[in-house]
C-alpha cells in the first residue's frame, strides 16, 4: 500500500508535537511491512531517517526552466535525484511564472511557523498539484491543518481518497477566541475527507459538533510513545532528598494553563518550601509567569529554564520528581507519557486527551489550583504513592507503541479504500 502523506513538521527539526507525531506514525506504518509512504515536507534538512521517502516541496519545480543534468545534480540534496526533479518538471500543470521561483524553477519555504504561514501553506498546496500528478499512491494522509489544502488539492487532482488527521483544532489552540481563516481551512479539509483520525475521543467530539462533521467517518487514534534510546535510557536520574522539583514542560501559551501551574505552586510553597519548581520552556505568556510568580512571592522557588530541545527534554524529565501538565485543553499531549517513561508520575488536567488511555497518573480540572496542589504535595512527601505511580505509570506506558497506531491506521486505510466510491 502506497501513502501519500503531507505534514509540516519532522524530526530532526522539532518545533513541537507535530513532529514527534509525525514520526511515530510514519514509523508504525513502516512497521507493518507493506506499507510505504512519501513524506512531503515544506523544507526538509536532509539529516531525515530512511524508513520513508522524503519529498521537499522546496525542490519540486512549479516553473519549467531548461536546465542541464549535472547542474540539477548540484542543486539538489542527497535525498532528491535529478530524475525526480525532471518527473515532477513534467507535471507542471499551469503557469505559475508570476510567482516567486529560483534559478531550478522551485519555491523557497522559511520552514516552521513564519510571518507569511499563510502564504507557505498557499504555495505547499500549489506544489502539492504537481506531487499528486506525478506520483503513484493508493491513499492521501494530511496532518493538522496546514496541510490540509494540500490533501484537497492532491484528492482533486488524483481522485484517490484523504485521510486527515487533526492534531488539535483552533478551539484547542484559542481557548474558543476562533480565527476564522483558519476555522475555515480546518472545516473545508474535513468536508472533503473520507476519513478524519482525531487524537482522542475529546477532540473528535470536537470535530463533530463544532465542524458539523459525520460520526461515521471521525475516529479516535491516539498517540503513542517511541522506546527511549539507550542514550537517553543511560541519562542519570537524581534522587532529591531534600528539595524536590515539580515541572511543568510546554509552550508557555494560553492553552497550556501555566498561571494555573504558578497558582498551584504558591498554595504548595504555604505548605513547604522545600520544594522546587521548574516552567520549562518559551511563548508569549513567558513575562506574565515570570511576573506572576514574583507576584506570589515565589521567584526564588522558581526556574525558568528556556525552551528544551532533544536530550535536554529527557534530562528535565528525569531531574523531576513531579510533571504537571494543567492545559485548558488538550487534544491528546504526548509530555505526561514522555515523564512516565522516564520515572516521572505526572499530573494532568482532566481536559487532556491522553487521560483517555493513561490510568497510572493523577488527574484534575484545570482550573483547580487546590486539587492540583494536593496532588504535588502528596507526591513530593508520601514516598509509597511516588513509588507506585512511578514503577506504574513506567509499565502502562512501555504498553502503548506506535507500531500499535501503525496496525490501526492501516486498518483504517483498508476501510476507507474498501468503501471509497461506494
Amino acid at each position: 500500500m502506497k501513502v501519500l502523506m503531507f505534514g509540516w513538521e519532522f524530526p530532526p527539526k522539532i518545533y513541537g508535537g507535530l513532529a514527534v507525531a509525525s514520526y511515530g506514525i510514519t514509523k508504525g506504518l513502516s512497521l507493518q511491512g507493506d506499507v510505504e509512504t512519501t513524506f512531503c515536507l515544506p523544507k526538509p534538512t536532509g539529516e531525515e531517517e530512511g524508513f520513508l521517502n522524503i519529498i521537499g516541496m522546496n525542490q519540486v519545480p512549479i516553473v519549467w526552466r531548461d536546465v542541464d543534468y549535472n547542474y540539477v545534480k548540484s542543486r539538489l540534496p542527497h535525498y532528491m535525484t535529478p530524475e525526480q526533479y525532471y518527473a515532477f518538471r513534467d507535471h507542471i500543470y499551469a503557469d505559475f511564472s508570476h510567482m516567486h521561483v529560483n534559478d531550478l524553477g522551485c519555491m523557497e519555504f522559511a520552514g516552521g511557523y513564519p510571518g507569511n504561514l499563510h502564504d507557505e501553506i498557499n504555495n505547499f498546496s500549489i506544489i502539492a498539484g504537481v506531487i499528486a500528478r506525478q506520483q503513484q499512491f493508493d491513499i492521501i494522509h494530511a496532518h493538522d491543518w496546514l496541510t490540509y489544502p494540500a490533501g484537497v488539492h492532491a484528492k482533486l487532482v488524483s481522485g484517490k481518497p484523504l485521510c486527515i488527521h487533526v492534531h488539535a483544532t483552533d478551539f484547542d489552540r484559542s481557548r474558543g477566541k476562533v480565527n476564522p481563516t483558519v476555522y475555515a481551512m480546518e472545516k473545508n479539509g474535513m468536508d472533503h475527507a473520507d476519513c478524519i483520525m482525531c487524537v482522542s475521543e475529546l477532540t473528535r467530539q470536537t470535530v463533530i459538533r463544532e465542524y458539523h462533521q459525520d460520526p461515521r467517518k471521525c475516529f479516535a487514534m491516539h498517540n503513542a510513545v517511541y522506546p527511549l534510546s539507550q542514550e537517553l535510557l543511560d541519562i542519570p536520574r537524581p534522587e532529591h532528598p531534600k528539595e524536590k522539583v515539580v515541572t511543568f514542560l510546554g509552550r508557555i501559551t494560553m492553552q497550556k494553563g501555566p498561571e494555573y501551574f504558578v497558582e498551584a505552586a504558591a498554595l504548595v510553597l504555604k505548605r513547604s518550601r522545600n520544594i522546587r519548581f521548574v516552567m520549562a520552556g518559551s511563548g508569549d505568556m513567558l513575562n506574565a509567569m515570570i511576573n506572576l510568580a514574583a507576584e506570589r512571592g515565589i521567584a526564588d522557588r522558581f526556574h525558568f529554564p528556556g525552551f528544551q530541545r532533544g536530550r535536554q527534554v529527557y534530562e528535565a524529565y528525569k531531574n523531576s520528581d513531579v510533571f504537571v501538565m494543567p492545559s485548558v485543553s488538550e487534544p491528546f499531549g504526548i509530555a505526561p507519557l514522555e515523564a512516565m517513561q522516564c520515572g516521572t508520575p505526572s499530573i494532568i488536567s482532566k481536559q487532556s486527551g491522553c487521560g483517555e488511555i493513561l490510568d497510572k497518573v493523577i488527574k484534575t480540572d484545570y482550573w483547580d489550583i487546590n486539587a492540583m496542589a494536593d496532588a504535588i504535595y502528596s507526591l513530593c512527601t508520601n514516598e509509597s504513592l511516588f513509588k507506585y505511580l512511578q514503577e506504574e505509570g513506567k509499565k502502562e506506558v512501555d504498553g502503548i507503541t506506535w507500531e500499535k497506531v501503525g496496525l490501526r491506521i492501516r486498518a483504517l486505510y483498508e476501510e476507507v479504500l474498501k468503501n471509497y466510491g461506494k
